[in-house]
């Protein structure tokens, strides 16, 4: 299976690559919701882990486009911005799950439940 994890923080990114990289045969990395959208064209990752807050395309915005081309991309948000908007809008725009960074051991439960 494919992973590609999505966040403009390089020390998050290595993070959930510890996290996931036993589940996944391979792991790409994007910083942005941009290279994201090309990335996923591409790759065609199993999943998609997508930071919300970044530079030039934010990750709600490129799962709704993701979304839209590929209607059964696994996307889980994963942001410490954790409010209730952020959190209903991520469902709104396609993801699977939101998930708090404070709490990163759901992306591995989440996943192995829906293999």
């Amino acid at each position: 299976m494919k992973l590609l994890i999505v966040d403009d923080n390089t020390g998050m990114r290595s993070m959930l690559r510890g996290i996931c990289n036993e589940m996944f045969a391979e792991i790409n990395e994007c910083k942005d919701g941009d290279e994201a959208v090309e990335a996923y064209d591409v790759q065609k990752p199993d999943w998609v882990l997508m930071d919300i807050k970044m530079k030039k395309m934010d990750g709600i915005t490129a799962t709704k486009k993701i979304k839209i081309k590929y209607p059964g991309a696994k996307i889980i948000i994963v942001s410490q911005y954790n409010d209730k908007n952020f959190i209903e809008e991520s469902i709104k725009s396609g993801a699977m799950e939101f998930v708090s960074k404070e709490d990163l051991t759901r992306v591995e439960e989440i996943i192995k439940t829906n293999f």
